[in-house]
């Protein structure tokens, strides 16, 4: 039997599901966890007892013997605590998203060629069940060659912005673009193709009374043009603040079309696809609804949180790290083919909706290009550079707003502190 993998999660919002991962599967355990908020921790701790060790700060949590370093903290703050672990000698993890300037990129990816470990992208939708089944039918040759894409994650945030954002004006949620957020859209076109994106040209909706309800600062949706290397073409929209949820995708090949289910509810996952009739032996209509999108992951991960995607992937780069060479993962430079052409979209927004050259930074000479650009809409990094939140010019949202979210979260606080008693 193969030894498990030991996993260290940093950040027990978020990271709570993945490390539940470790009690639920066979190939991995738990060993340490790290958050410098100290119910947080506490919380953890009541909740995955004494075996595990507990840390409020990094550094001493990197020198912990573990073979992953899980990281789920804010999400504009991934890059410096994975090119410390990679440094460290960890294998890292890293939750959405992978970096927010190119500079980090470019630290990262040196750090990742350098370092000799593994960086894996925690890019959920990419292994929900009809993503992970449209990649399988791309990559086996039966849909053809890859043509065009549609992606589309639009998530109605409104009712619980106040827990996601803190009720804080500054936090990165509500500071954020509307294209900062976008590996849920494009992340799985990317996957299913196999292909990188060379150009994107970017789409801002306008400003709209719902994100300033919510205190937000950006738009409430963007969108993405993407060209890939062989001349393919994406659609990605994506954002926080439209009316209904919808997580779907749709791509087209040489020899047909497939596509999930439309409308689909929180949480379950995309798990329905549909088929073009003469790629399904003995079909005979025009579409064809393919039941058949499980693989031998899927009763294990059925219950998991994000329709199963989570499980599924933690199990497979935990496989990768035994050994598996047919193990499905997304590593670093994939996950920039994710990330970069929501980032350069803005950048196509900001320059007049003008189509915008995505870097290759597999190439280290590309990299020398970037190494100064801090372009990103956070003070602390950004410098000189600091870009609005909205293309327009950051709205002026009053303290009033955030004052009355922040009673919500105390109100929510108090609620779950009766539910658990």
């Amino acid at each position: 039997m193969k030894q498990k993998i030991r996993i260290g999660v940093l950040g027990g919002g978020r990271g709570f599901s993945l490390a539940q991962f470790c009690e639920q599967s066979d190939i991995a355990e738990l060993v340490a966890v790290c958050d410098n908020d100290p119910r947080c921790l506490n919380g953890l701790r009541e909740h995955f007892g004494g075996n595990v060790a507990y840390y409020d700060d990094f550094d001493a949590f990197l020198v912990h013997e573990m073979d992953l370093v899980v990281l789920a903290n804010y999400a504009n703050a991934h890059a410096p605590f994975a090119v410390k672990a990679l440094k460290a000698g960890k294998n890292v993890l890293s939750e959405l998203l992978p970096f927010q300037t190119m500079k980090e990129a470019c630290q990262l990816a040196d750090a990742v060629d350098a370092s000799g470990k593994r960086y894996f992208y925690g890019e959920n939708c990419c292994f929900m069940a009809a993503p992970k089944k449209m990649r399988q039918l791309f990559q086996s040759g039966q849909m053809g060659q890859f043509r065009y894409g549609e992606g589309e994650y639009m998530h109605d945030l409104e009712k619980d912005w106040h827990r996601h954002s803190h009720s804080d004006p500054n936090h990165w949620r509500n500071t954020m673009t509307a294209f900062f957020y976008c590996t849920h859209s494009i992340g799985p076109l990317i996957h299913i193709s196999g292909l990188r994106p060379v150009s994107v040209t970017g789409f801002e909706a306008p400003y709209t009374e719902k994100m300033r309800r919510m205190g937000a600062k950006g738009a409430p949706f963007g969108m993405e043009i993407i060209t890939l290397e062989n001349g393919a073409l994406l659609k990605s929209i994506h954002g926080v603040g439209p009316a209904e949820y919808s997580l779907w995708y749709s791509c087209l090949g040489d020899r047909g079309k497939v596509e999930s289910e439309r409308n689909i509810l929180e949480g379950e996952g995309s798990g329905k696809l549909y088929m073009k009739a003469d790629l399904v032996e003995g079909s005979e209509d025009g579409l064809f609804r393919d039941t058949d999108v499980t693989d031998e992951l899927t009763e294990l991960a059925r219950g998991y949180s994000h329709g199963g995607a989570d499980f599924c992937m933690m199990y497979r780069l935990c496989q990768s790290l035994q050994g598996d060479p047919q193990a499905d993962y997304i590593d670093f430079y994939e996950a920039c083919d994710m990330f970069l052409p929501g980032m350069f979209a803005y950048f196509s927004v900001l320059d007049g909706n003008r189509p915008q050259a995505i870097p290759n930074l597999r190439d280290p000479k590309e990299r020398d290009r970037w190494r100064n650009d801090t372009r990103c809409v956070d003070p602390a990094v950004a410098g000189d550079q600091l870009l609005p939140s909205y293309s327009k010019g950051n709205p002026d949202i009053p303290q009033s707003v955030y004052d009355g979210l922040r009673e919500k979260l105390e109100a929510f606080y108090k609620e779950e502190i009766e539910r658990i008693k």
